[in-house]
């Protein structure tokens, strides 16, 4: 009996002093946030001054961060692949469609990765700095406190420029196309509409929409479902021919702050991509939960932080897989 009695001691002893764990089981491992600790456990306040920093000089970068973390995860699963130079056998993600002349911030990782190789050396992984990178930007442009990102990811040694290519939602993809890509993440329609949200920060190029402006339908004729008037103002500054890379806010109303407008912009028809629209034109589902963001901005902020974290678990390499790189353009071990 005073065996007994000893042994639940030790293990409610255990059980009171564990940390908390918001775990998450992956193919290989755990994802955790107390994942760095003991190891490094300056990491995330390191990472966070460097990103403050670069907010503050250009409001902008915080969703060019952002969308590093999407363009990642969609290829591949969330490995930091995205940020490999081509060289040494690796055709780099940085060329794709999708990513070319388009997604920016490299320079910012680059800063973090080397405080914390001074700090830490070879501990915290790219894959991990982008996870934490996009919690860290959408919350410095909110009201919303914060989330929290599992953690424990490790890097890949390759890239996919084909599967850049391929898996990563487009500005023109039909609604359907854009649910399979997602799908086929192990993310549903939920995730879909409130991780979409993030477009109430950013820009996007003329190139990305100049189609809904002249000739949606092939025949000559601009998109229907978009506001006559939005439309002409777009118009002046991307033209039927050049002006490609002129840019223009994702989210007219309040470009720089992480709110729930992107959804009132879509019931008002004035989604910038067709991408954004469809999310309203397409799917009877998507359309109730646009109207529902766009009611409670709150709503949106609490999915929008489960959706996230739940992208950020899209085949993560754990345990032994992967590496750990000291330069976030290239592996280790080349």
């Amino acid at each position: 009996m005073a065996n007994s009695i000893n042994f639940l001691l030790i293990i409610t002893t255990l059980v009171a002093i564990a940390p908390l764990c918001f775990c998450h089981s992956t193919n290989g491992g755990y994802l955790y946030p107390q994942f760095y600790d003991r190891t490094c456990p300056q990491a995330l306040n390191i990472v966070k001054s460097i990103v403050a920093k670069a907010v503050a000089k250009e409001p902008r970068m915080a969703a060019s961060l952002l969308r590093l973390h999407f363009h990642d995860c969609f290829v591949k699963g969330c490995d930091a692949s995205i940020l490999l130079d081509s060289g040494g056998g690796i055709t780099s993600e940085k060329n794709s469609i999708p990513n070319r002349n388009s997604v920016r911030g490299f320079d910012v990782i680059d800063e973090i990765k080397s405080a914390l190789e001074k700090a830490c050396p070879r501990t915290v992984s790219c894959a991990d700095i982008l996870a934490v990178v996009a919690r860290d930007s959408t919350v410095l442009v909110s009201w919303w406190p914060s989330w929290v990102v599992p953690l424990g990811r490790r890097d890949s040694r390759d890239a996919s420029l084909s599967g850049s290519n391929n898996n990563i939602p487009a500005p023109n993809n039909t609604f359907q196309t854009i649910l399979t890509k997602f799908k086929l993440k192990g993310l549903n329609i939920v995730d879909l509409v409130a991780l979409s949200g993030s477009h109430t920060i950013g820009n996007a190029r003329c190139t990305s929409f100049r189609q809904r402006l002249y000739n949606q339908t092939g025949k000559g004729r601009p998109d229907s479902s978009l506001d006559r008037s939005y439309s002409a103002q777009l118009r002046t500054r991307c033209p039927q021919s050049g002006g490609d890379q002129n840019l223009f806010f994702l989210d007219f109303v309040s470009p720089t702050s992480f709110d729930n407008s992107y959804f009132k912009n879509l019931l008002s028809f004035k989604g910038l991509l067709s991408s954004d629209q469809v999310l309203v034109t397409k799917s009877q589902e998507s359309l109730e939960l646009v109207k529902r963001y766009a009611e409670s901005e709150e709503l949106f902020f609490d999915q929008f932080a489960k959706s996230m974290v739940k992208m950020g678990n899209v085949s993560p390499l754990t345990g032994r897989r992967g590496e750990i790189r000291t330069n976030c353009r290239k592996m280790s071990s080349s």
